[in-house]
């Protein structure tokens, strides 16, 4: 009996209550709208690395090049362009993607009376998935404006213009891949972040708190950006479809990928890899140790 509870004991236990429900998904949604809101230049100089030389091979300006060019053509507030639709959309996806994380974890072991690392992808992929299906439009609406330095509009009439002159199904495009990104992203930042924690307390003498949370999350950062490199190039190449007119309509992912291989070669995949990285690593960092120093003073248990 007693090892029954302990065992049991040892389960997390998930709340039901409304004050449970907003702390979880509170905290979660608060860490990467600050990740987010700190590393938002970084994303704009991804997306238009991405863009560069649609179609073409030939070599690519780096990102310092391009960061002092969008600055001296276009001022120090392009790179913040796109900010207010970003933050808007990663309270949600944010709240939604860490959020359904451990729910759904704890459904699988539940399930699969298991804990392994395939339950723990699995449960990423889930709730990535899930939130970027929901939020996708912001997600179209965030790049377009990214490209668009001329624009006078702001994000609710760049919104009306966009369903108005391609119809609602435009705030879709490039779902499939963003999904697939989000998933891979999810699952391959969460998991291993779970995972080595788990690592790092049974092999080293770190214990739960900041150093720990540090070494996980740039584990999980640098895993993450190699993973999702070339399904984010194929999201941003869709979502800005009239900017590849010249090669010609995008009919999916997979044809997406498969032209930018075909004409720009294997590196075109990894246009803005380098920008990926120096945005996703730290932005990844800067979320679990935020959304675990929340967490503890929300009085919820560590991810």
């Amino acid at each position: 009996m007693a090892a029954d509870s302990a065992s049991a004991d040892g389960k997390q236990k998930w709340g039901v209550s409304a004050s449970d429900v907003v702390y979880h998904f509170g905290t979660s949604g608060i860490s990467v709208a600050t990740a987010t809101g700190i590393t938002h230049p970084l994303d704009v100089l991804k997306v238009r690395l991405q863009m560069q030389l649609v179609g073409q091979r030939g070599p690519l300006i780096g990102m310092g090049k391009l960061s002092a060019q969008v600055v001296k053509s276009e001022g120090l507030r392009s790179l913040y362009l796109g900010l207010t639709p970003a933050l808007t959309r990663s309270v949600i996806y944010g709240g939604l993607r860490l959020g359904l994380y451990e729910p759904t974890k704890y459904v699988c072991e539940l399930a699969f009376e298991s804990t392994n690392i395939l339950v723990k992808i699995a449960s990423g992929a889930f709730s990535g998935a899930v939130a970027t299906a929901l939020t996708n439009p912001v997600e179209v609406l965030k790049v377009r404006i990214q490209m668009n330095a001329r624009t006078t509009r702001g994000p609710v009439q760049e919104l009306q213009k966009i369903t108005a002159e391609e119809g609602l199904k435009a705030l879709w495009k490039g779902v499939g891949p963003a999904m697939a990104r989000a998933a891979a992203l999810t699952a391959s930042q969460l998991a291993t972040y779970d995972e080595s924690k788990q690592v790092l307390t049974r092999w080293t003498s770190l214990e739960e708190g900041f150093y720990l949370h540090l070494i996980s999350s740039t584990i999980a950062g640098t895993v993450s950006t190699i993973i999702t490199a070339p399904m984010d190039m194929v999201k941003t190449r869709l979502m800005l479809q009239r900017e590849s007119k010249r090669v010609g309509s995008y009919k999916n992912g997979i044809h997406c990928a498969s032209q930018v291989l075909l004409t720009e070669g294997p590196r075109g995949l990894y246009k803005g890899g380098f920008a990926i990285f120096t945005r996703l690593a730290p932005q990844t960092t800067i979320t679990f140790i935020l959304c675990e120093k929340l967490r503890e003073l929300a009085g919820l248990k560590a991810i």
